[in-house]
C-alpha cells in the first residue's frame, strides 16, 4: 500500500465526507487551545517580525482546515494591540498529502479572509494562504522561513505501513493483544523513524526559536496493545473478521491489511524528542474525549448510544474509507460499516469509550 497515495479523509460536503463528520477532530483542537495560544503568543511577545509564518500540518478539508489558523492569527492580532505595535503580515500554509480536496479549501478561502479581516477590524494585517501539498515526513518549506507549527490528529498516521507484517498479523489489521512482539516492534521502530525524521525537516524549515504544538492520537498506557490507542481498530477488524466467516471477505485479504498508524504514550513521544536534540519539550499533556465528541462519558440512552455510535461510525468511515477501498474494493465498504456501527453502539451501551490525546508542546533552540 503506498500510503502517500491513498491516505486521505473523505473529501467533498456529503453525508459521509470528513467535513460533516469531524466533530470528534474539531473538540480535540479546542480542547488544546489554551496550550497552542500560550506558545505562540511566547514566542511572538519576544520575537514578533514583520511577517508571522504559520503552517499547519495535515490540516485536511471542512471547517475545522481555518479554526486553527485564524484563532492563532486573532491571538496574535490582540497581542499587537495589547503591545501596541503593527499587526504583522501573515502567511498561513495548509498541508496535507496530495490526495486531500485543496479544491474545497480554496473554494471556501475568499469567504474565510473576508470574515476574518472583518473581524480583526482596522490595522489587521494582509494575510495570506498558500495549499502545500506533500508528505510532513519531508522538507516542505524553505529553511529558517516557519515561526509555528500546529498540526492536530496527524501524526499517529506512519509513512508506511510497517515492514515484515505479512502473515503475521492474523486476524487483526493494527496492533492487538493477540499480535506478535516481531508486529508490535515494527510498528515502534516504525514510528521512532518516522517522527524522528519529522523532528528533523521542521527543525531546519523553522527560525530559531520558533515553537510547534502537536497534538497525536495516543494512548496514557505504556503498552502499545492496550485499548486506549488500539480499541476502535479491534471493532473494525471484528467486522472484517465477520464477513470473513460468511465467506464475504477472502481470509487472506484480511491478513493482509495493516493500518498505517501508531499511536504513542507521552514518554514515547518526549524520548523521540530528545534523542533527535533540535527541541526542548515545554510541556506534554493528555486528554481524552468521548468517541461521541459528548461531555457526558456516562452511559446514554439507547437512542443516544444510536446516535452516537452511528456518528462514531461515519467519523471512522470519513477517516479509514479511501484506506479500505484501496485494499478490499468498493463493493463491501456499505456492509462493513453497517456492521461495524452495530458493533460500536453495542461497545458504547456497555462501556466507556474514548479517545486519548497526547499533546507535546517544543521550541527550538536559538
Amino acid at each position: 500500500m503506498e500510503v502517500v497515495q491513498v491516505l486521505h479523509m473523505n473529501g467533498g460536503v456529503g453525508e459521509k465526507s470528513y467535513a460533516n463528520n469531524s466533530l470528534v477532530q474539531k473538540k480535540v483542537i479546542s480542547m488544546t487551545k489554551p496550550i497552542t495560544e500560550e506558545a505562540i503568543i511566547n514566542h511572538c511577545s519576544t520575537k514578533l517580525s514583520t511577517t508571522v509564518a504559520i503552517a499547519d500540518l495535515g490540516c485536511s478539508s471542512g471547517p475545522n482546515t481555518f479554526f486553527v489558523v485564524s484563532e492563532l492569527v486573532k491571538v496574535v492580532h490582540k497581542l499587537c494591540k495589547k503591545l501596541g505595535c503593527e499587526s504583522p503580515e501573515f502567511q498561513l500554509y495548509l498541508n496535507d498529502l496530495p490526495g486531500n480536496d485543496f479544491n474545497s479549501i480554496f473554494r471556501t478561502l475568499p469567504s474565510f479572509q473576508h470574515s476574518l479581516t472583518t473581524q480583526m477590524g482596522t490595522g489587521f494585517g494582509p494575510c495570506f494562504v498558500t495549499g502545500v501539498p506533500g508528505s510532513f515526513y519531508g522538507r516542505l518549506f524553505p529553511t529558517k522561513s516557519l515561526h509555528f507549527v500546529h498540526s492536530s490528529y496527524s501524526l499517529q498516521w506512519l509513512s508506511q505501513v510497517p515492514e515484515g507484517l505479512e502473515n503475521y498479523n492474523k486476524g487483526n489489521i493494527y496492533m492487538a493483544s493477540t499480535s506478535p512482539p516481531s508486529v508490535i516492534k515494527a510498528y515502534k521502530d516504525q514510528f521512532q523513524r518516522d517522527f524522528s525524521l519529522f523532528l528533523k525537516c521542521r527543525s531546519k524549515e523553522l527560525v530559531a526559536g520558533g515553537s510547534m504544538v502537536l497534538t497525536i492520537l495516543g494512548r496514557k498506557s505504556e503498552d502499545p496493545t492496550s485499548k486506549d490507542g488500539c480499541y476502535i481498530w479491534e471493532l473494525l477488524a471484528m467486522a472484517l473478521n465477520h464477513m470473513v466467516s460468511e465467506g464475504l471477505i477472502e481470509e487472506e485479504k484480511v491478513d493482509s491489511f495493516n493500518i498505517p498508524q501508531y499511536t504513542p504514550s507521552p514518554s514515547e513521544l518526549t524520548d523521540e524528542v530528545v534523542k533527535e536534540g533540535s527541541f526542548t519539550v515545554n510541556k506534554v499533556e493528555v486528554s481524552q474525549v468521548h468517541w461521541s465528541a459528548s461531555d457526558d462519558t456516562a452511559f446514554g440512552t439507547s437512542e443516544e448510544l444510536n446516535d452516537g455510535g452511528y456518528s462514531v461510525a461515519k467519523c471512522m468511515r470519513a477517516v479509514a474509507e479511501p484506506l479500505l477501498v484501496s485494499h478490499f474494493g468498493e463493493a463491501i465498504i456499505d456492509e462493513v460499516f453497517r456492521r461495524y456501527r452495530e458493533i460500536i453502539v453495542d461497545r458504547m451501551s456497555k462501556e466507556k469509550t474514548e479517545f486519548f490525546n497526547v499533546i507535546i508542546s517544543l521550541n527550538k533552540g536559538d
